[in-house]
């Protein structure tokens, strides 16, 4: 079985066991985190999909730890001009949890 929840503002697929990173999200290493917003879930010809979310249905997850991403660089250069020339540099926090329930 699997599922789509929204989190941070993204859509995630998911399936028990996956380990995901998600926006940062306020919780405690090992601590458990639920996931209320369900778009869709099911497998094969059984499969609900909300409007926008499914009743009663909800993903449990544990919070394997927290941490940042790769340096991601922003460069903004127009040519012939020489003073216009930007490098900018962005990492973004993330955490990683690990789907243990899938309920409908």
């Amino acid at each position: 079985m699997y599922a789509v929840i929204k989190t941070g503002g993204k859509q995630y697929k998911v399936r028990e066991g996956d380990v995901l990173r998600i926006e940062t999200i306020e919780a405690g290493e090992g601590d458990k985190v639920e996931f209320d917003e369900v778009l869709l879930v099911g497998e094969g010809e059984d499969i609900k999909v909300g409007a926008p979310v499914v009743d009663g249905a909800k993903v449990e997850a544990v919070v394997k730890g927290h941490g940042r991403g790769k340096k991601v660089t922003i460069i903004k250069f127009r040519r012939r001009k020489n003073r216009s020339r930007l490098k900018k540099g962005h990492r973004q926090n993330f955490t990683e949890v690990e789907i243990t329930k899938i309920s409908a």
